[in-house]
C-alpha cells in the first residue's frame, strides 16, 4: 500500500508539475499526515474512503490490489495531495488544527471532485481544484485559504453548497468561498472596460474584500489563463483583457509578485499574440547569447561569496540564481517607454538569496549580510549607483525588502548591457515570490482600531463605482434614437419579418448568400444565442457586434506594435527565428 501510493503521488506530481522537481518531505510534513489521520475515525472518512479500509481488512491473498479499486484510489489521492500541499506549505503549516483542517477538506472534496464530469477546458474537476490549491500553497497561504480552493470548483459545479461548507469545514472557509466568488463578477459591473473603471474596479476591490479572497480569486484566473485555448478566440481575448486590466494589477497590488508576471505575459500573448512573438524571439536570442556570460558570473560572485569569512560568520548558505524576464514588461521598456533594444539594462540579471544563521537576531544578521554582500560585489564589478535602490531600508508599500544593485560588466573592446542584482534573505524572497499576502493583515477590517476609516474608504469606492455605472445609463431627457437606430442598422437589415428577433432561417439566408452553408449558420447561432432560444435578440446581437468590434481593435494594435518592434528589433515575419517560434504559439496566430 506503501509503495503503491508513493508511486501514485509521484505520479500525480508529475500531471500536475512536469518540471517541478520536490524535494523529500520533511518529518514535520510525516508527522502532520499521521496526527491527521489519528484523530479521523474511520466513520468520518468519506464514503468511498471508508469502504477502502474495509475492503483492506476483508481482502483475501486472491483479491486485487488495493489501489485497483475505486475507495483505495481515493486513499492514495488523499495521501499524495495531503503530501504535496503540506511539503509546499512549509511554515504557513504551523499548527497542528491547520494540518486537521486540511485533512478535512481533502477527505470531503476528492469524492465530490471525482464524481463530477470532465471541466470544459478538458482536465479533470480533481485536477484543476489540486493546481489551483498547490498555486496557493506556493503563496505560503493558510490552510483555511487552500481548503477554499480545493473546495471552490465543488461548489461551482453544485456538488456542495456554503452551508454544508459551513457546517463541515469552517466558518472562515465558507465566507472565504463567499468573497471570492463575489469578486469573480466583479468585471460585470461596469459596461465598458476601460482604464478608467478598470482602476475604480481594482480600488473598490482592495477596499472591500477579504485580501485573502483575492489571493484564492487570483490563483483561480491563473489557473485559467494557463488554460485558455479550448475557448474561442474573442472569449480568450476577452477574458485576457480582464486580466490584463483588473487582475494582475491586483496581484502586484496585495504582493503576489510572481501571479503578477505571469498573468501579465499569459495576456499578453493572448491580445497581442504578434507583438509576443516578436519580443519572446528577441529575448530567447538574446538568453542564448548570455547564458553561458551568466553562468560565468554567478560563478565567479558564489566562490567570492563563499570565501569572505564575515559573510560566512553570517550565513548557513548562499543561493545564486538567473532571474526570469517578463515579456510584457519587455514590451512595455520597448514601446510604452521609448528605449531602444541596448538600453533595456536589466536582460542581464542575478539573485542572491541569503539564509541567515538561527538565533534571536536573525533578522538583523540577515540584513548585515545583504549589505556585506553588497560589499563584496563593489569589490568585483564597477557599481553604477544611480541604479542602487535600497528597498530593505525602504520596504515598498507592499512590503516588499530587497537590495537591488546594477554593475557594468563590459570589457575593453566589449560592450555589454548592465546587469542587475538583487540580494535579499531567504525570507525576504519568499515574501517577494508570492508570500507577502499571506502576511498581510488580512483579519483586520471593520473590527481594527481604523474602522471608521475603512468604512468611509468602502463607502467611497462603492460610491465611485456607483457614479461608473450610471453613468452608461441615459439621462431622463436623452435624445438617443438617431444613435440607436444607427447602431440596430445592421440587426433590423438581417431581421427581414421585423418581429424584433433573428430566426435561424433569417440567418441561414444571410450566411448563404455569403458563401456559407447552414452549417456554419446553425453554429453561429448556438454560439451568438445565449438564452438557447433558437433566435437572436437585438441585445444579443449588439454584444456579438461589440465582440467583433473588440477583436478588430485589438488586431489593429497587434499589427501597430507588430510594425514598432520589428523595427526596433531589426525583425520581420520572414526572419528564421520567428518561423520557428511562431509554430509554438500554434492557434493564438491563427485569427479565427
Amino acid at each position: 500500500m506503501a509503495v503503491a501510493a508513493s508511486a501514485n503521488h509521484h505520479l500525480l506530481l508529475l500531471r500536475l508539475h512536469p518540471r517541478r522537481v520536490t524535494s523529500p518531505r520533511t518529518p514535520l510534513v510525516r508527522r502532520n499526515l499521521i496526527s491527521a489521520l489519528s484523530t479521523a475515525s474511520r466513520r468520518d472518512l468519506a464514503p468511498g474512503i471508508r469502504s477502502s479500509f474495509a475492503a483492506a481488512d476483508e481482502a483475501s491473498p486472491n483479491s486485487p490490489p488495493l489501489v485497483e479499486q475505486p475507495g483505495g484510489k481515493m486513499v492514495v489521492e488523499l495521501v499524495g495531495a495531503f503530501n504535496e500541499l503540506t511539503g509546499r506549505m512549509g511554515g504557513a503549516l504551523s499548527t497542528t488544527s491547520s494540518s486537521r483542517l486540511l485533512f478535512k477538506t481533502l477527505k470531503l472534496s476528492i469524492p465530490l471532485l471525482q464524481a463530477l464530469p470532465l471541466a470544459p477546458d478538458g482536465r479533470p474537476p480533481l485536477s484543476r481544484a489540486l493546481s489551483i490549491a498547490c498555486l496557493l500553497a506556493d503563496l505560503q497561504m493558510d490552510a483555511e485559504v487552500i481548503s477554499a480552493g480545493m473546495l471552490r470548483e465543488a461548489l461551482e459545479a453544485g456538488a456542495i453548497t456554503f452551508h454544508e461548507v459551513k457546517s463541515e469545514i469552517s466558518i472562515s472557509t465558507a465566507h472565504l468561498l463567499h468573497e471570492s466568488m463575489r469578486i469573480m463578477h466583479v468585471p460585470s459591473k461596469v459596461e465598458i472596460l476601460d482604464d478608467e473603471s478598470a482602476s475604480a474596479l481594482r480600488r473598490y476591490c482592495l477596499t472591500y474584500y477579504d485580501i485573502r479572497a483575492l489571493s484564492l480569486e487570483l490563483a483561480v484566473k491563473l489557473d485559467m489563463m494557463r488554460h485558455l485555448d479550448y475557448l474561442p478566440r474573442y472569449r480568450q481575448q476577452i477574458k485576457s483583457l480582464e486580466v490584463l486590466k483588473i487582475y494582475a494589477p491586483l496581484a502586484h497590488a496585495v504582493g503576489t509578485g510572481s501571479l503578477s508576471l505571469e498573468l501579465e505575459d499569459l495576456s499578453f500573448q493572448y491580445l497581442f499574440p504578434y507583438s509576443y512573438l516578436y519580443v519572446d524571439t528577441w529575448l530567447r536570442s538574446y538568453e542564448t547569447e548570455i547564458r553561458p556570460l551568466l553562468e560565468v558570473y554567478k560563478e565567479q560572485l558564489l566562490q567570492v561569496l563563499k570565501a569572505d569569512s564575515e559573510l560566512e560568520m553570517m550565513v548557513d548558505s548562499i543561493l545564486i540564481c538567473g532571474r526570469f524576464k517578463s515579456r510584457f514588461s519587455t514590451m512595455k521598456k520597448l514601446l510604452r517607454d521609448g528605449r531602444k533594444p541596448e538600453e533595456v539594462n536589466d536582460l542581464l540579471g542575478l539573485r542572491v538569496i541569503l539564509n541567515p544563521r538561527p538565533g534571536v537576531d536573525m533578522p538583523e544578521r540577515g540584513e548585515r549580510a545583504c549589505y556585506r554582500t553588497h560589499e563584496i560585489i563593489q569589490t568585483l564589478w564597477k557599481e553604477v549607483p544611480s541604479r542602487t535602490k535600497d528597498y530593505i531600508a525602504r520596504p515598498k508599500k507592499n512590503g516588499y525588502r530587497s537590495l537591488h544593485v546594477a554593475v557594468n560588466v563590459s570589457e575593453e573592446g566589449r560592450v555589454r548591457p548592465l546587469m542587475e542584482i538583487q540580494i535579499r534573505t531567504k525570507e525576504m524572497d519568499t515574501l517577494a515570490s508570492g508570500g507577502a499576502a499571506s502576511h498581510s493583515l488580512y483579519k483586520g477590517g471593520l473590527t481594527d482600531p481604523s474602522e471608521a476609516k475603512r468604512l468611509k474608504a468602502i463607502m467611497m469606492a462603492a460610491a465611485e463605482l456607483a457614479a461608473l455605472r450610471l453613468r452608461d445609463l441615459p439621462s431622463a431627457n436623452h435624445r438617443g434614437g438617431l444613435d440607436i437606430d444607427h447602431r440596430n442598422r445592421i440587426f433590423r437589415l438581417l431581421d427581414k419579418n421585423g418581429d424584433g428577433r433573428i430566426s435561424i432561417e433569417e440567418l441561414t439566408e444571410v450566411m448563404e448568400e455569403l458563401g456559407a452553408g447552414s452549417k456554419d449558420a446553425q453554429e453561429l447561432m448556438q454560439i451568438l444565442d445565449s438564452n438557447c432560444d433558437g433566435s437572436l435578440s437585438s441585445e444579443e446581437f449588439d454584444l456579438f457586434q461589440r465582440q467583433v468590434q473588440f477583436m478588430r481593435n485589438m488586431e489593429e494594435t497587434d499589427d501597430h506594435c507588430r510594425t514598432m518592434l520589428g523595427e526596433k528589433l531589426q525583425m520581420s515575419d520572414s526572419t528564421g527565428l520567428i518561423q520557428v517560434y511562431r509554430k509554438e504559439l500554434g492557434d493564438k496566430l491563427a485569427v479565427s
